[in-house]
């Protein structure tokens, strides 16, 4: 297996450890080749393929971060077609939260969400996605 390096705060390094052995977990390697898999996974649901979809992202950032913000917007114009809609919020005195309406196909939702997730000083970044064509949200689902 392929010894792999990566950099990140001590805090959420800690928070790896901690979630590791609370969770039974061998390691802190096993909860992020957990973490890699679900996320490369996310996307690959072959019941999204070919369909009609509709997203909700939610990015909360630090209210003092501008440079956050501004790519916040680039991507709004970037995607005009794919945002339906787009609403900012501030969230106690020091956090920024912006909310994305998508409409579109897993492949262009897929590529915004992942321009969002590298944007960096994002404190989350949280989504959903559901079809919404004739078939139904729960078309597939006894």
């Amino acid at each position: 297996m392929t010894v792999v390096s990566i950099s990140m705060p001590d805090e959420l390094l800690n928070r790896v450890d901690e979630f590791a052995e609370e969770h039974g977990y061998t390691g802190r390697s096993e909860v992020f080749r957990e973490a890699a898999r679900n996320l490369l996974g996310e996307f690959e649901d072959k019941k999204l393929e070919d369909r009609d979809l509709m997203g909700v992202v939610t990015v909360l950032f630090s209210y003092e971060n501008s440079t956050v913000e501004e790519r916040m917007i680039r991507l709004r114009h970037e995607y005009e077609n794919l945002v339906s809609s787009n609403v900012h919020n501030h969230v106690g005195d020091h956090y920024c939260m912006e909310l994305f309406i998508l409409e579109g196909d897993l492949a262009t939702i897929s590529t915004f969400v992942g321009k969002i997730r590298a944007t960096q000083d994002t404190f989350t970044v949280d989504y959903s996605v559901i079809p919404v064509d004739e078939m139904g949200p729960f078309a597939g689902h006894e």
